[in-house]
């Protein structure tokens, strides 16, 4: 992780720029206090996610779709905390 000032940083941008595409993250300070964070973007999926990753790894149970007990539904509905 590197720590530079915003002025060091409008400076030298694209040498900071290329260490965050590197996979450095850079912590943007003024006077020496960390304002904000610079890191690289995840890459997009370049392909669909395949379907059925878990299968088999956990079971629904059978009451899963069961109505649940009065006094929890009243806990979604009160203003209670």
């Amino acid at each position: 992780m590197i720590r530079v000032n915003i002025h060091e940083a409008k400076t030298h941008l694209s040498k900071y720029l290329e260490k965050v595409a590197e996979g450095e993250t850079i912590i943007l300070c003024k006077r020496n206090v960390p304002v904000a964070e610079i890191r690289p973007i995840s890459p997009s999926r370049k392909s669909r996610r395949p379907l059925g990753l878990a299968k088999g790894l956990f079971q629904i149970p059978k009451d899963f779709y069961e109505t649940l007990p009065p006094e929890i539904i009243d806990c979604f509905y009160s203003n209670n905390q």
